[in-house]
């Protein structure tokens, strides 16, 4: 089906319209080691990489940027996470910007949204730089958090109410992401925002889709739902993997838009899925500490003892996103540089080295088997 959206410039790169579906990852490495996040920028290119995603914090990260500015001419977007300000530093060097609805709340808390918003678009506007308003279901803004509605209702107040930012501080380079664990959701969600609003570019994603297969197999669910009917003009497909096989998120999201193209479609119009369902966020260089990776790997193996019961397991790489993404999960987890936070539901069960954490997982989760399904043997619906 024929896309709708306008077509954005994310400097060499077109968004929307006619042309091609962009495809784009993001570099594991901490952005303030130069050496490695260059490496790693010269592997997802080679790879094929349309845009390539770094995260921003720090001072540091900004003079790292600056050095592999002069070392690249690959197309950034910056993830500006909860520094909104350092876009006035990281606008010239870069050809979007990303930021999270949900982010702008963390800090400088008198100063009204739409102030910030206005910030980013007056630093934007100047350099050229396209903006995508990237919702996640982890990290909603606080305020449509409380007003008790669904993830999905909350969400979609967010982003029009970001676009309606948009609209009057007349800036029209940007394109919108709506993400959610749940690739049903990222269906629902994307569907009902491309009906409100078929001008808009859409970058679409399943946030945490965790580890293979599994991963790739709720990305399909998700993509093959979407991008047949016009919705979707960037992609990126999240998975938790080594840092040195990132560019198997580039090779799997051409995979699926080959497939699609082709009309070789291999997944069914819902993700039914039962039994244990791990969630596990993509490695990337919001991670504190690489052993993130190897932990996921680890609870997947270590759990299969449950692997017919109906829970959810979360293990997020850090503090951007976890303690939002391990909400909903029966047992969260949220690394930190030197300890990994342990929770079962929105409860805190403590901190715990490393080393000590799997041991505490496996007997939280045969404590929760014990308690939810006493005397079963297979699946049982929550």
């Amino acid at each position: 089906m024929e896309r709708t959206t306008r077509t954005i410039r994310a400097g060499r790169v077109l968004i929307g319209g006619s042309a091609p579906i962009a495809v784009q990852s993001m570099c594991a490495t901490p952005t303030r080691d130069v050496e490695a996040t260059l490496s790693q920028i010269q592997l997802l290119e080679a790879h094929g990489a349309d845009i390539i995603r770094v995260a921003i914090d720090s001072r540091k990260d900004v003079e790292a940027l600056k050095s592999l500015r002069q070392e690249t001419d690959a197309v950034l977007v910056v993830d500006l996470q909860e520094s909104y300000r350092l876009v006035e530093q990281v606008a010239p060097l870069v050809q979007k910007v990303r930021y999270n609805p949900g982010h702008l709340h963390h800090h400088q808390k008198n100063v009204p949204v739409r102030d910030k918003v206005a910030f980013l678009v007056d630093q934007c506007g100047a350099h050229n730089c396209a903006i995508r308003i990237g919702v996640n279901f982890g990290s909603l803004d606080p305020e449509k958090k409380e007003a008790g509605e669904s993830p999905i209702e909350s969400a979609l107040a967010s982003v029009r109410e970001h676009i309606e930012f948009m609209d009057q501080l007349s800036f029209s380079q940007f394109l919108v992401s709506l993400k959610s664990s749940d690739p049903n959701a990222v269906i629902e969600i994307n569907r009902r925002f491309h009906k409100e609003h078929p001008e808009i570019p859409v970058h679409l994603g399943v946030t945490e889709a965790g580890m293979l297969p599994l991963g790739e197999i709720k990305t399909r669910v998700a993509f093959e739902n979407l991008i047949p009917f016009g919705v979707g003009d960037t992609i990126r497909v999240s998975l938790t993997l080594p840092f040195e096989e990132k560019y198997r998120e580039l090779e799997i999201g051409r995979k699926i838009l080959a497939d699609i193209r082709d009309g070789r479609f291999r997944s069914v119009p819902r993700f039914e899925h039962s039994g244990l369902n791990i969630i596990s966020c993509p490695s990337c260089s919001r991670v504190e500490n690489t052993a993130f990776v190897e932990l996921a790997q680890q609870v997947k193996e270590m759990s299969q003892f449950a692997e017919k019961y109906d829970i959810t397991i979360a293990v997020m790489g850090c503090r951007v996103n976890g303690p939002g993404e391990t909400d909903d999960a029966d047992i969260g987890l949220w690394c930190a540089p030197n300890h990994v936070n342990l929770k079962r539901g929105e409860e805190s069960l403590g901190v715990y080295p490393y080393d000590e954490i799997l041991e505490r997982v496996r007997q939280e989760l045969q404590n929760l088997v014990e308690e939810r399904f006493q005397g079963t043997t297979a699946a049982v619906p929550r």
